[in-house]
């Protein structure tokens, strides 16, 4: 009978093995090759090996063999495999990704993978690849601006710090209002989502007036409170700071985050907040709406309620609104802050310097 070679380990080969073999987060086949190596050190035969395992003889023995050959770096790579002779030099490469990063197509703002291909001679499922290869996305862009409020830090730190740690015995609230709503009417009616074919909507619309939402979030358990209102001038804000007041427990002292926008700094609203000392309000850095979670809850009602929404007057616009906040408010489900304030300053500490790095360029 043909016996197979013994393997031997070393205390620390042994320790590196073991971690592997009860490894949850390798490949399952790093897993299986250091289970294998650990058998044969007990003296098991590739066969033994094999009806334990679930594998054939064979690819016991072949692991066996490179683990005595070439050592324990042997289990975490396949050896080399033959196939097709690469075809697109490094040289190719770069200047696929010199051009998409530094040129711009003639009378085009991007490349896309057909005008690259023209550009550099190669076909556009090898500029696709590239472009996977190396993270290049010239087909998106993201919208972004660094704020430039000299107190920047200090806003952040407070804001972040509520969303954090809030205090005990007091209400976080992020307000805004969501002004210019319009009730959108289709000109003709759409057809019905159905098997093969997706729902059809009319490209125009007739206009039917607009409102304005305003709506406070609650950091801790993400119920709304909200009013709908024509306007949106201090009056409205001031009108939506008695709605909380009424609603909210008066014991309680509310933190409310809201942006800079004049309306809320009005003399009238200043002198309301002055009478109602539980009130602490927090506003944003100018161009950073991304820093109040009530944000994320327009977002969702936009493509939940209103984007392809049909309203005949105002009033409809008004009480479909409502009822969508009826209906998260029963189920509310908190947005998480999980970003420090460390971590942003950092971010926008790059953003400035990679800006004014493009304009001494």
């Amino acid at each position: 009978m043909r016996v197979a070679r013994p393997v031997t380990l070393n205390p620390e080969q042994r320790q590196l093995l073991e971690q592997q073999a009860r490894a949850r987060s390798l490949p399952a086949r790093v897993v299986e090759r250091a289970r294998i190596v650990l058998r044969a050190a007990t003296g098991q035969q590739d066969k033994q090996i094999a009806a334990e395992l679930g594998i054939t003889p064979e690819k016991s023995a072949r692991w066996r063999n490179r683990f005595l050959d070439r050592g324990w770096a042997a289990l975490q790579q396949d050896a080399p495999r033959p196939g097709r002779p690469r075809t697109i030099g490094e040289a190719q490469v770069k200047l696929v990704i010199d051009k998409t990063t530094q040129e711009k197509p003639e009378a085009s703002t991007h490349w896309s993978t057909r005008t690259m291909a023209a550009a550099v001679g190669l076909s556009g499922a090898s500029v696709r690849r590239i472009w996977l290869a190396h993270g290049l996305k010239p087909h998106l862009v993201k919208g972004f601006k660094v704020s430039n409020d000299p107190q920047f830090a200090e806003k952040l730190e407070s804001i972040v710090g509520l969303y954090l740690n809030p205090p005990e015995h007091a209400i976080v609230l992020c307000a805004d209002e969501k002004s210019q709503i319009q009730a959108l009417d289709r000109t003709q009616p759409g057809l019905r989502l159905k098997k093969g074919r997706c729902g059809t909507m009319t490209h125009d619309y007739k206009r039917n007036g607009t409102a304005t939402l305003f709506a406070a979030l609650n950091t801790l358990d993400g119920t709304v409170i909200s009013m709908c209102d024509e306007r949106h001038r201090h009056q409205e804000w001031l009108k939506f700071l008695r709605a909380i007041d009424n609603v909210t427990p008066t014991e309680k002292e509310i933190h409310l985050i809201a942006d800079n926008y004049a309306t809320h700094k009005h003399a009238k609203v200043q002198k309301w907040l002055g009478r109602h000392p539980r009130f602490h309000v927090y506003f944003t850095p100018t161009s950073s709406s991304w820093l109040n979670m009530v944000e994320r809850f327009f977002r969702d009602l936009t493509q939940k309620r209103l984007r392809r929404g049909i309203f005949r007057d105002v009033e409809e616009l008004i009480t479909a609104i409502g009822k969508y906040i009826d209906q998260h408010n029963k189920k509310p489900k908190p947005f998480i802050w999980t970003a420090k304030a460390a971590d942003i300053l950092e971010k926008v500490k790059r953003a400035r310097a990679a800006l004014d790095n493009r304009h001494s360029a």
